[in-house]
């Protein structure tokens, strides 16, 4: 022995082999001489053929040695000489010394110190998924054991796992599947607002949707099935696509393709890849809004549930999405967003248009989950009207499919599968399907944060069923896609105005503000009590007060001039104005104004003309009607508005040629208006003998507790 050890009263040497852990506690005698105290032995869990495989269960199978030793040898230790056998282990890490507390074997940070060399040095079969992850987006491990140790949560995390019982053999591939998807729901319940974790259950429905029909190519031999999800969060679509069309053709060459922009998020998403052989390469951590990763590649399938509400412009938006945008939008349909932009403030018709993008251009097919808002959001020459006449007109959509609500984990709002397809069967060309499945589900037993409900097997083949027998009853409605595609037209009466200088004529004449570019009273007391005023607003207050006199005077020549009469047209009115306000103005511009002040609708008038002879109509009697796209405006004229207003006029003001368009052609998909069911009221009867009722038993109550 040499004399090195003569420092030590008591050591512990620890070896890590391939198949047991082996700990020794020896004393050492003033002369040299070493005696074996106490020693223990454990199954090298967690590692094999010399190499670290599970870092938990090898933790454990150290401090399992330790303790069997210490306690032989009744005595605590304080430092360990350890030495690791295996060539891979040995050249990583070599002999080294760890200090261990002097009350526990092995405490925390020896914990948090032995899973560094393991993460660190330790070169583990199968580590490709934290050397495929860019530098700035892997999973910082040693971040995470940091924050963990500092917090006092290391070692009970990692003895609780390493008493759990994970071998394949125990817990198998499905309930692994259940294992992982509570922890990534768990997950989901702190994600970002609009950012939903998609159940299983209504995966399956999409791919199930999804394959039902237009697929009959998948089951050849050995066929190349290209599958992509713009928004992958932790692969679940992907990885279910994947079984699904792997059960029907095991000889498919699958490939998976997917974008995310949460680091854990795509961090848990390749490593799912992995799992199934994928090329990790095909998961990119990029946000679908600023970049297409996969320009150059079509796909036959895209499966997607975008985040609901998430801006894509303004302030709220990420950082150069809003640049991204606008510039792709630029490229027109060479580029992804060539319908139109939808409002700043949501991006789910962005994902859309980017899917129809992406789809096969001879089979291409997507399942794509939304809320509400894309249906019917935005008037007729808004960006989301558009984008859906875009997909009515270019007969993209093929149905919409209502999911019941209390679906998702961290939500329960309405949502709906949105199926588009560049490969309609011939039934189906120029038509769109509505499925009404809100109440095709199950109750939970047990809510899961905010699903109350699940979509079961048996609800999975009832919806499928429906969307694939395309065949109209309570739950199924088909109509032609002009349905939805409609007209904007604007209705109007002729121009008949009676005038007259009466009190309340003169009131509701500076209520519509015929003088407020002279004089606005309510202006100038908001300057007169502002703290502070800018140049500009200076300069308004001085012209108002230097017009106040004018303006004056033209209230009291109206005063003092009331009158009954009425006069049925302008030209009879305007000199009479004109001579009663001639010591107050003789601006003509607001001797009009104060004129059509003056003025009411009156059908005893006479119908007003241009210089050209053409009829004047009234603009306040504007009105907007939304004509189905393939009805004549005459036919719905005469049944919806000359019956009531027989001298009404339409006008369609629509005009491409513009600089800045107008576009009165619009679409909208307004869902439940298709599956509303009248509810017949109750009765006056009914109600007015159920409030009797009430009424009574509240009485009988009180008498009883007041005796």
């Amino acid at each position: 022995m040499t004399h090195s050890f003569n420092r030590l009263t008591t050591f512990a040497a620890l070896d890590i082999g391939s198949s047991k852990v082996c700990c020794v506690i020896a004393k050492i005698s003033r002369d040299g001489r070493i005696n074996i105290a106490g020693y223990g032995y454990n199954a090298s869990k967690g590692i094999k053929n010399g190499i670290i495989t599970d870092i938990g269960q090898a933790t454990l199978s150290v401090c399992n040695a330790v303790e069997t030793a210490e306690q032989m040898a009744n005595e605590r230790i304080s430092k360990i000489i350890v030495n690791v056998s295996g060539d891979k282990i040995r050249s990583s890490v070599k002999d080294a010394t760890i200090t261990l507390n002097k009350n526990r074997p092995i405490n925390e940070s020896d914990i948090n110190k032995v899973i560094e060399k393991g993460i660190n040095k330790i070169n583990v079969e199968g580590c490709e998924l934290i050397h495929c992850l860019p530098t700035n987006y892997r999973l910082n491990f040693g971040e995470e054991i940091d924050k963990m140790d500092k917090n006092n949560r290391l070692l009970s995390v990692i003895k609780a796992f390493s008493e759990l019982d994970l071998d394949p053999r125990t817990i198998d591939n499905v309930k692994m599947g259940y294992i992982f998807e509570d922890l990534i729901r768990r997950f989901s319940e702190n994600a970002e607002a609009g950012d939903h974790y998609t159940g299983r259950d209504i995966i399956k429905l999409m791919v199930n949707i999804l394959l039902a029909e237009g697929c009959d190519d998948i089951f050849d031999d050995h066929k190349e099935i290209t599958i992509l999800d713009q928004a992958a969060g932790t692969g679940g679509m992907l990885s279910t696509s994947y079984n699904f069309i792997h059960r029907y053709n095991p000889t498919a060459n699958i490939r998976l393709f997917g974008q995310e922009i949460n680091p854990e998020s795509y961090a848990m998403c390749v490593a799912e890849m992995l799992i199934k052989g994928q090329n990790a390469e095909n998961i990119r951590m990029q946000d679908t809004m600023k970049a297409d990763c996969f320009s150059d590649r079509k796909m036959r399938f895209v499966i997607e549930n975008p985040p609901f509400g998430t801006p894509w412009g303004g302030k709220d938006a990420a950082e150069g999405v809003e640049q991204a945008v606008k510039a792709e939008h630029q490229k027109g349909f060479d580029g992804r967003f060539g319908a139109g932009l939808p409002g700043s403030g949501d991006m789910q018709l962005l994902f859309i248009q980017s899917a129809v993008n992406k789809m096969d251009d001879i089979l291409g097919r997507a399942a794509i989950i939304e809320n509400g808002s894309p249906l019917f959001s935005g008037g007729t020459s808004s960006g989301e009207s558009q984008i859906r006449r875009h997909l009515l007109e270019n007969d993209l959509i093929e149905a919409i499919i209502a999911l019941p609500v209390d679906l998702f984990y961290n939500t329960g709002i309405a949502t709906y599968i949105w199926v588009l397809s560049k490969n309609k069967r011939e039934e189906r060309r120029g038509k769109i399907q509505l499925i009404d499945a809100g109440t095709i589900f199950h109750k939970l037993r047990k809510a899961l944060g905010n699903k109350k409900n699940e979509i079961s097997p048996e609800d999975r083949s009832t919806i499928t069923k429906l969307y694939a027998d395309f065949e109209e009853n309570e739950y199924c409605k088909i109509y032609p896609n002009t349905e939805f595609i409609y007209r904007e037209y604007t209705v109007m009466q002729p121009l008949q105005r009676s005038y007259a200088v009466t009190s309340e004529r003169i009131q509701a004449m500076l209520s519509k503000g015929a003088l407020s570019s002279l004089y606005d009273p309510a202006k100038v007391a908001e300057l007169e009590n502002a703290e502070e005023l800018t140049g500009k607003e200076l300069k308004k207050l001085e012209n108002y007060q230097n017009n106040k006199p004018v303006y004056d005077s033209i209230i009291e020549a109206l005063n003092g001039n009331v009158s009954g009469t009425v006069y049925l047209s302008p030209v009879e009115f305007m000199p009479i104005l004109t001579k009663t306000l001639s010591t107050a103005t003789n601006n003509k511009k607001l001797l009009d104004k104060i004129a059509d002040g003056l003025s009411v609708m009156d059908k005893s008038a006479e119908i007003q003309h241009d210089k050209k002879g053409n009829i004047i109509y009234d603009k306040e009697t504007k009105d907007t009607e939304i004509v189905r796209f393939d009805e004549s405006i005459e036919d719905y004229m005469a049944r919806e508005v000359l019956p009531h207003v027989p001298d009404a006029q339409w006008f369609f003001e629509e005009d491409l040629s513009k600089k800045n368009p107008i576009i009165k052609t619009g679409a909208e998909i307004p869902f439940t208006r298709y599956f509303y069911k009248y509810q017949q009221p109750k009765s006056s009867e009914e109600l007015k003998q159920t409030f009797l009722e009430l009424e009574k038993s509240v009485s009988e109550r009180i008498a009883r507790l007041f005796g």
